[in-house]
């Protein structure tokens, strides 16, 4: 035997060994990885508050089971949501939950997602296209909306009105809608004007203090979400008008802060993210066991005001 073969015939051995060794738990890794439900989560915005509840909830229960979840922000760009759908795919995961930006931008790559085998869980605001969805999370938008309404017209027997709208989505067209069509018989109520301010706050503020410049001849504000009602609130203050009844929908702590400690804001119809959250990943976790469940689950409303505050947490959310 050559000087070399005592020491190549070892490193052989432990280069064989080690290969081995990579395969084995290569495979071991991938067989694991199998094993676990993935699931990618995209939301308009992870820079509200509320989206980061539902996130939490849906987190929460995968790491519980030990699973895996991608959670993207497309920060309001419908494209780049679409683009992120398209990674989950590639990812190959197997439950997309969606809260929808825009549903025509996205629903090419849904329909390529479901083509692929993938369970598809909109929350919060509903795809134009319903068939798309497997199941749909939200809550009772239109009723939100009526309830507005309903509250308005028992403390002030006549009012011009300022709508703060998000147009391209259909959660923020249903709680207009239910405001408008609960006044709609009634002559004493007056839309004046309609602001779209896509439901945050900074561009609700501007467009609010846009049209104080111009008028301030209302007596109340409707807006489409609590976000977009800090924008208006800040408007106000900067005029100093204080005779305005402003509604949101959310229940966002904020708000709720606000309704209990002051009379600038006169409600908020409640959503409850933590209930989105968990109805979205027990519906995750059912129609991936092929356990039917039903394509839509409502969450209902509840208005909160000064007379009811009492039974709502401040601190955090419902």
């Amino acid at each position: 035997m050559s000087k070399l073969s005592k020491y190549i015939l070892p490193v052989g051995l432990v280069f064989c060994l080690a290969i081995s060794l990579f395969f084995f738990n290569t495979c071991s890794l991938e067989s694991v990885q199998s094993d676990k439900l993935k699931v990618g989560a995209t939301y308009m915005t992870l820079n509200k508050p509320y989206f980061q509840v539902i996130n939490n909830e849906v987190e929460k229960e995968i790491r519980e089971n030990g699973d895996i979840l991608y959670t993207k922000d497309p920060a309001l760009d419908a494209d780049k949501q679409a683009e992120q759908i398209q990674n989950f795919i590639d990812m190959g995961v197997d439950v997309i939950i969606v809260n929808p930006i825009d549903s025509f931008a996205i629903e090419e790559n849904l329909l390529r997602a479901k083509e692929e085998g993938i369970k598809i869980i909109v929350i919060d605001t509903p795809l134009e296209n319903e068939n798309i969805a497997d199941c749909t999370v939200t809550s009772n938008n239109y009723q939100a909306g009526v309830l507005c309404a309903l509250d308005m017209m028992e403390k002030i027997e006549k009012a011009r009105i300022v709508l703060l709208e998000h147009n391209s989505v259909i959660s923020g067209r249903d709680r207009i809608q239910g405001f408008c069509d609960t006044i709609a018989n009634n002559p004493n109520y007056v839309i004046v004007k309609e602001l779209e301010c896509l439901g945050q706050t900074v561009p609700a503020l501007n467009a609010m203090r846009d049209y104080l410049s111009r008028s301030d001849d209302f007596q109340v504000v409707m807006c489409l979400n609590d976000t977009a009602a800090l924008g208006v609130l800040a408007a106000l203050e900067e005029q100093n008008k204080e005779d305005v009844l402003v509604y949101g929908v959310d229940g966002a702590p904020e708000i709720k802060a606000l309704i209990a400690q002051s009379n600038v804001m006169e409600g908020s119809a409640s959503q409850s993210p933590i209930q989105m959250g968990k109805k979205a990943i027990y519906a995750a976790y059912r129609l991936t066991k092929d356990v039917e469940i039903g394509k839509e689950i409502f969450i209902g409303t509840e208005l909160i005001t000064k007379d009811n505050i009492s039974k709502f947490s401040i601190s955090g959310w419902q």
